[in-house]
């Protein structure tokens, strides 16, 4: 099977009361871990490269890595997606280089030159079989090229979208309902802290998708940000030399309940990181004299896999929807 777009996956998904998973990634360790678990549980999968990845990998490369997935498993889609791109140049790029999708976000710009930038990039993507995500409303939080403050975020605003998604002819549209960017989505001031001191995040703006799934029935809606921070790995991580206090992010079960409503694209990035790197900090601390990529990287990926699988059964509730 070659790469697919995301077209018929969300029709699956959105008639199925589910969500597909778009992992980040970066380089071969994360690629296989993701492609493993998805493969084993039949199903489907969006892997997800962003402007960072690029510069740090090389597009070739991450291209070709993805390649290889995809030879290795052929019995479910994988879709190759440009997470957050910025410039029409980027998108194009990206095109042509042989992905299956691409995000253009004009979030932070205003609403006329958003629609200006994504039907543009709508228009080349079309007359070359790819699909385009655009995004209304702005997440907060950092994670690569994106930062934006919870002062600059904005939810979406529901009566915009028809107007949006009608001009600009996109496939899939990316909304602000209180999900963030990065491992530290939300100050200690946003949040509220349960009987053990631990913080718990303010709950996502259902009330948002509701309306923006009554204005645009039957089109598949994207969350950003949506990471849920595992406390088992920052403790890890912070047992075994690291620095991450009141990290926090969005619950499961609200992705979940997300799943099985509009939203048919989650996006997860800084779980997988946490896990990966809680794993190595660990495995440094405990074989102080290992110094070859291959001991510590090895079960890296298997953190990554362990990871994944969770997400694709418990969060997602796709596996075997492949």
């Amino acid at each position: 099977m070659a790469l697919v777009t995301t077209t018929e996956m969300f029709k699956k998904a959105y008639s199925g009361g589910y969500a597909v998973g778009a992992f980040n990634v970066n380089n071969m360790e994360i690629i296989q871990g993701i492609t493993e678990a998805a493969g084993e549980l039949k199903a489907p999968v969006i892997l997800q490269v962003s402007k960072g990845a690029r510069a740090y990998a090389n597009h070739n490369y991450l291209v070709k890595l993805v390649q290889a997935a995809v030879e290795l498993n052929p019995d479910i889609p994988i879709a190759l997606h440009l997470d957050h791109g910025d410039t029409f140049e980027l998108c194009k790029s990206c095109i042509d280089g042989g992905f299956s999708s691409v995000m253009i976000d004009g979030s932070s710009k205003p609403y006329e030159e958003n629609i200006a930038l994504t039907r543009k990039v709508v228009e080349y993507a079309h007359d070359h079989g790819v699909v385009v995500e655009g995004e209304l409303g702005t997440l907060a939080g950092i994670e690569d090229e994106v930062n934006v403050s919870a002062e600059d975020s904005s939810y979406t605003r529901p009566e915009e979208v028809e107007d949006f998604v009608t001009r600009t002819g996109v496939d899939s549209l990316a909304i602000a309902i209180g999900t963030s960017h990065g491992a530290y989505k939300f100050t200690a001031a946003q949040c509220t802290r349960d009987a053990d001191g631990k913080l718990v995040p303010p709950p996502l703006r259902f009330d948002i998708l509701r309306e923006v799934e009554k204005r645009l029935p039957g089109f598949p809606i994207v969350l950003h940000g949506s990471s849920s921070v595992p406390q088992e790995f920052v403790k890890i991580i912070n047992e075994n030399g690291g620095k991450m206090p009141d990290a926090v992010g969005i619950p499961e079960e609200q992705l979940r309940e997300a799943a099985r409503m509009a939203v048919c694209k989650i996006n997860i990035d800084s779980d997988l990181r946490l896990a990966m790197t809680a794993c190595i900090r660990k495995h440094f601390c405990e074989h102080p004299d290992h110094f070859d990529p291959r001991q510590y990287l090895k079960p890296g990926r298997e953190a990554i896999k362990a990871m994944v699988t969770h997400k694709l059964i418990n969060v997602l509730g796709c596996n075997g929807k492949a």
